[in-house]
């Protein structure tokens, strides 16, 4: 069982940047691929960017690509999402996951519970 906790969200102007957090229980976190995901109501949740147990490989979404960058620490059982050049279209709530590679895309089994991420223009 692993549980997942989001920080790091907030409100920010269009062009600024955040850092989100997900801090992991659980011995086998550096097993798991992790990720972010994000939805907004209304609309079905968006694959954002994964990376697999070691750090040393990462997917992204072509809408975040260049922008988000996705990393990770196992000895502090913990994986980030550093956002920058934030656009309106990036407010969401952004879920922190941990699972599987599978089929060409990253397959959650465990869940946080979200942070909300708001761009102004």
């Amino acid at each position: 069982q692993v549980q997942l906790v989001e920080s790091g969200g907030g409100l920010v102007q269009a062009g600024g940047s955040l850092r989100l957090s997900c801090a992991a229980s659980g011995r086998t976190f550096s097993s798991y691929v992790m990720g972010w995901f994000r939805q907004v109501p209304g609309k079905e949740r968006e694959f954002v960017a994964a990376i697999n147990w070691s750090g040393s490989g990462t997917n992204y979404a072509d809408s975040v690509k260049g922008r988000f960058t996705i990393s990770r620490d196992n000895a502090k059982n913990t994986v980030y999402l550093q956002m920058n050049s934030l656009k309106p279209e990036d407010t969401s709530v952004y879920c922190c996951a941990a699972g599987r590679w599978g089929m060409g895309t990253m397959r959650p089994d465990y869940w946080g519970q979200g942070t909300q991420v708001t761009v102004s223009s």
